[in-house]
C-alpha cells in the first residue's frame, strides 16, 4: 500500500516570513508530498493569514489542506470560508475543536460538530482530517474517553486522523490497537515533530500534553549550547522513530515542519521516501 506523506506549515505573519515559506515549500514540494496543511490559530486568530497562505499555495498548484475550527466565529463566517476554499479547488480540510484565545470563556465547538456542519453543507466534497492523541488529550478524562471522542469524530463523517506528535512508537502502536478494538477503521497518521531546539520543544510539549521521554530529555539537555550536536542527535532519534512506526503498520507520516526546510528534508532522505502518488 502506498504511504501517505504530508507536511504542515503555520501561516507567516510578515512579508519576510511569507517569502521564506514560499522558498521552503517549493523545495519541500520537490520531495513529492501528497499534500500540505496550514494551521489555524486559537479562536481563529490566524484566520486571515491561514486563508491567504492557503489560497497562495493553491494558486501555485499545490495540494493544500486548511486547518479549521469554529473558535469565536459563527456558522455564517465558517460557511463562507468553506465556500471560498471549495471554489479555489481545495478538497481537504483538517477539522479541529481548536483552542480558545486566552481569557475567552465561550464554550468551544467540538470537532465532531464541525465535521457534521461541513458534511451537512458540502456533502462528501472535502476529505476531512481530525486530530488524535496517542498519549491522551490534556482535557480528556481518561484514555478510553479520548478514544471515544475520536470515534465520534470519525463516525460523524471524518475520513482519517492525524496525531499529535510523540517520541514513543509503542504509544502509537498501542493506541491504534485500542482504536481498532472499538471499531475504528479509518487510517490514523502519526504526526512527526523534528527536534531542533530542546527548550522550545519542552515548553510546547508541556502546553499540548505531548510527552518527552526522560531518557530523551536527559540526552537533549546534555548537549547544552552545542546546537549542531542536538540537531544531529534529534535527526537520528526521529529517523528511528519513523522507521519503527512504518514497521508497525503506520499508513504514512505527517511532518510538522515549523516552516523549516531542515531537518524535514533530511528525515525524508534518511527514510528513503520517494515521490508519492496522490492518495486519500
Amino acid at each position: 500500500m502506498t504511504q501517505r506523506l504530508s507536511l504542515e506549515f503555520f501561516p507567516p505573519r510578515t512579508d519576510r516570513g511569507r517569502e521564506r515559506l514560499r522558498q521552503v515549500r517549493t523545495e519541500l514540494n520537490a520531495l513529492g508530498p501528497d499534500f500540505f496543511s496550514v494551521t489555524y490559530g486559537a479562536g481563529g486568530s490566524t484566520r486571515d493569514n491561514t486563508r491567504n497562505t492557503v489560497l497562495a499555495m493553491r494558486q501555485e498548484g499545490l495540494s493544500v489542506a486548511p486547518h479549521l475550527s469554529f473558535g469565536a466565529d459563527d456558522e455564517e463566517r465558517i460557511l463562507a470560508l468553506l465556500d471560498e476554499y471549495r471554489a479555489a479547488g481545495i478538497d481537504r480540510i483538517v477539522a479541529l475543536r481548536g483552542d480558545l484565545p486566552s481569557g475567552m470563556a465561550q464554550r468551544p465547538v467540538y470537532a465532531e460538530q464541525l465535521v457534521h456542519f461541513i458534511r451537512r453543507h458540502h456533502g462528501d466534497h472535502f476529505h476531512l482530517e481530525v486530530a488524535a492523541y496517542p498519549e491522551i488529550h490534556p482535557d480528556a478524562p481518561s484514555y478510553e474517553a479520548d478514544i471515544a471522542f475520536l470515534k465520534a469524530k470519525l463516525d460523524a463523517g471524518a475520513d482519517s486522523a492525524i496525531t499529535q506528535y510523540f517520541y514513543n512508537a509503542d504509544a502509537y502502536c498501542r493506541f491504534v490497537e485500542h482504536c481498532e478494538k472499538v471499531g475504528i477503521e479509518q487510517p490514523i497518521y502519526p504526526g512527526i515533530m523534528p527536534i531542533t531546539n530542546y527548550q522550545n520543544l519542552a515548553r510546547f510539549s508541556r502546553n499540548c500534553g505531548a510527552e518527552i521521554p526522560r531518557w530523551l530529555a536527559w540526552r537533549l539537555e546534555s548537549f547544552g549550547e552545542d546546537q549542531q550536536a542536538l540537531v544531529d542527535y534529534g535527526l537520528e532519534v526521529v529517523t528511528q522513530l519513523c522507521e519503527q512506526l512504518l514497521a508497525c503498520g503506520a499508513p504514512g507520516l505527517h511532518f510538522y515542519t515549523m516552516n523549516q526546510l531542515e531537518p524535514t528534508r533530511s528525515l525524508w532522505h534518511n527514510l528513503g521516501l520517494r515521490p508519492a502518488a496522490r492518495t486519500g
